[in-house]
């Protein structure tokens, strides 16, 4: 019985968090891939602000920091950003997150007791200047989207970008 118990409580967040992700779609396949969307993340606004996509449409974003700080590029409602940003104070708290920096040892030793630190999201990619990213999406779901940076106090500065569904 006590084995049942632990292996529900490990077991219960990872099923609510992909209940939630399926909310906002689903990790893309290339092979499906539609459109190809380039992004630039400058400090505290993304290029292009406005993206438009179809329901149903699998999307390639290669998503560039031209800026000089460290920024987020997350696909989310803006609950899920608003409830993820605790968990990114949390890493600059634990000088994960330095202000143009990402001290990825420290990540992967934290991420072994917190899952949360690692930062490993299909939705989402965490980029130092100069740095490149990819995220591949289906936007299978009517949910209102946005894109927005969790870095503490990006959101707050307005770097967030809207989703169209046309």
């Amino acid at each position: 019985m006590f084995r049942i118990l632990i292996a529900l409580l490990t077991l219960t967040p990872a099923i609510c968090s992909a209940s939630s992700m399926k909310m906002i779609g689903v990790k893309g396949n290339i092979k499906d891939v539609t459109k190809v969307v380039t992004v630039k993340m400058f400090d505290n606004y993304y290029e292009p602000s406005v993206i438009k996509v179809k329901e149903g449409e699998t999307v390639r974003f290669i998503i560039k920091n031209v800026g000089e700080l460290v920024h987020e590029y997350n696909i989310a409602t803006k609950e899920m950003h608003l409830k993820h940003q605790p968990e990114m104070v949390k890493m600059v708290e634990n000088e994960i997150l330095l202000a143009d920096r990402i001290d990825k040892n420290k990540m992967m030793e934290m991420a072994k007791t917190d899952h949360a630190m690692a930062h490993k999201h299909s939705n989402s990619v965490l980029l130092e200047p100069n740095g490149t990213g990819e995220i591949i999406w289906k936007f299978n779901t009517s949910s209102k989207l946005e894109i927005a940076c969790n870095v503490p106090g990006h959101y707050e500065a307005g770097m967030v970008a809207k989703i169209i569904k046309h």
